[in-house]
């Protein structure tokens, strides 16, 4: 059944940019915590920041190119997924892996969430809004 309104598409869109805030800003908060517990030194978590800026940068281009190809609704999914694998793992993946290494692999997995989110939530939301209001 096709829904006659966009307020889901609206809703969805609100979540989709509220994971990509918590993504975006939840690292950031854990920066001591990271170099008390797991002596990393400052050097290493600002690289964190730019790793994670250029992995987004990749994902934003490549999703760009090949969302069309893929469908919204999955790579939406994977987008959440991805924050998910990404959130989970910033507290998992320093005790399973070697704690840098766990770090990286965590925030490469947020980088690509809040990229797809970044890419594909304004396409998605703007229309929807536009016709919700009923603007032109």
């Amino acid at each position: 059944m096709i829904r006659q309104n966009y307020n889901h598409t609206i809703y969805a869109a609100y979540i989709g940019y509220i994971t990509q805030a918590i993504i975006v800003n939840f690292s950031p908060l854990l920066f001591l915590t990271f170099q008390r517990d797991y002596q990393i030194s400052l050097g290493r978590i600002s690289f964190l920041v730019s790793f994670n800026f250029v992995i987004q940068l990749i994902v934003d281009m490549i999703a760009a190119r090949y969302v069309d190809r893929i469908g919204y609704r999955p790579s939406i999914l994977a987008a959440h997924v991805s924050s998910v694998i990404g959130l989970v793992g910033l507290a998992l993946f320093p005790s399973i892996l070697p704690p840098y290494a766990g770090l990286l692999l965590a925030t490469a997995f947020c980088a690509v969430g809040g990229g797809l989110i970044e890419v594909l939530i304004s396409p998605l939301w703007r229309p929807a809004l536009r016709k919700r209001r009923k603007l032109p």
